[in-house]
């Protein structure tokens, strides 16, 4: 697998996310409903390639640009933030207080340019859903399952999504110094933070990381950190503990976190 820095995500970003073999890079789980979906570094980067189009071609959004994601750890998170990132948009993720860096999340009074709400924590932001223009949400099933009637005031993410190409057009160059986070914090201050929880975790170059999503809520540890190093991942939501060790097993699992 083609791999690089995180310091080198924009330009990862840029191109289409990242290239490599047909193994996957983000395998996900729901041992609640038995969904087990694996995207290919290239299948992953379409995904955020239709978000990002979504974004700059269906909501006019681009650099200078705010999104609230309000979502667990899931394929589709990783498909938004991505997209997100890729569009130039900085995204507030609660539960992002790593390495002594703030934690994000829009104040009562931020009204954003976007935000993705997973369908049950809908008006559930604190009490107070995210004032956004563009509002979207997410049921969190496998992509081919129907969606629901979406909220009122929502449009369904997947339903929207499929609507733009899987291959990334040209966009405006993502610099590292630019924003990734809405308190500012830039894709080179990320970039250092997922290196540094690769560090902390002992993550390798081609190591497969199980991780129970139910733990490890910051996409910094399931998301960022494995691309930094080239390792890919096994996020498990409602991680049925009797089958870890045949999860392991079955998925080739080098580290557990």
């Amino acid at each position: 697998m083609t791999t690089s820095t995180a310091a080198d995500l924009p330009d990862l970003l840029a191109a289409g996310a990242v290239t490599g073999t047909d193994d996957p890079l983000l395998t996900f789980y729901d041992d609640a409903t038995g969904e087990r979906t694996a995207l290919t570094a290239v299948e992953l980067g379409g995904w955020a390639a239709r978000t990002a189009g979504l974004l700059r071609d269906g909501c006019g959004l681009g650099p200078g640009s705010r999104a609230a994601v309000l979502l667990p750890p899931h394929w589709q998170t990783a498909a938004v933030l991505l997209g997100a990132w890729a569009a130039g948009v900085s995204v507030s993720f609660r539960g992002w207080a790593t390495a002594g860096l703030p934690q994000v999340g829009p104040g009562a009074n931020e009204p954003l340019d976007a935000s993705f709400v997973a369908r049950h924590r809908v008006g559930n932001w604190l009490d107070n859903p995210p004032e956004a223009t563009h509002r979207f949400v997410l049921g969190l099933g496998p992509a081919g399952a129907p969606p629901a009637e979406p909220p009122t005031g929502y449009r369904d993410f997947l339903t929207e999504v499929c609507r733009y190409p899987a291959s990334l057009p040209p966009y405006a160059a993502v610099r590292r110094s630019d924003a990734a986070s809405v308190d500012g914090t830039s894709y080179r201050q990320w970039g250092d933070v997922a290196r540094g929880v690769a560090e902390a975790c002992g993550l390798r170059r081609g190591d497969r990381i199980l991780v129970d999503a139910a733990t490890h809520e910051e996409p910094v540890t399931w998301l960022l950190a494995p691309l930094a190093v080239g390792a890919s991942v096994v996020v498990c939501a409602n991680l049925d503990r009797a089958r870890l060790d045949e999860r392991i097993a079955t998925e080739q699992v080098t580290r557990v976190l």
